[in-house]
């Protein structure tokens, strides 16, 4: 997946019990030569990864909610997440008010694979801010499990929700 020049790229570091990101500079999202070695965040403990590469995204203990929606179906809204990169900020009218938010996608194959909020407007939407959204069709499950797969088992069942 070819990445866009205007989304700024970040390093993720992890200090005491939070993940620190810090730009970089847009150039190197040029090509992958000029932007040297990949360290990724190892997680420890049952997580959440990137459909397409595997890369570790969030652990299971860091899920505020699981009840937000996305446009392509069920998303769980995250305290942190590592091993991602962001996207322009901008404002978006989404189904609880305007907030200013940013997409994140995976630091290993530049997949989209949700956004974080930067401001909500409202008072009472103002606890999403800096945590981080993942929508559930493009992350594997910590049991290895497909959003998508999950969804088809659970249609032939018949059964209600059983991914919460």
């Amino acid at each position: 997946m070819r990445i866009p020049k205007e989304i700024g790229c970040l390093l993720v570091m992890f200090r005491g019990d939070r993940f620190l990101c810090s730009p970089l500079l847009r150039s190197t999202i040029d090509s992958k030569k000029k932007m040297g070695r990949l360290f990724l965040v190892e997680l420890e403990g049952k997580s959440y990864c990137c459909r397409h590469c595997k890369t570790d995204i969030a652990l299971c203990d860091d899920v505020v909610s699981k009840s937000f929606q996305s446009r392509h179906g069920k998303a769980y809204l995250f305290s942190k997440v590592a091993n991602v990169y962001a996207g322009k900020k901008e404002d978006r009218m989404m189904m609880t008010g305007m907030h200013t938010v940013v997409d994140i996608y995976c630091v290993k194959c530049g997949s989209y694979v949700g956004w974080r909020y930067e401001f909500a407007f409202e008072k009472t939407q103002k606890y999403k801010e800096g945590k981080s959204v993942l929508e559930r069709y493009k992350v594997w499950g910590p049991d290895g499990n497909n959003y998508w797969v999950a969804q088809e088992v659970e249609a032939e069942a018949g059964d209600s929700d059983t991914d919460d």
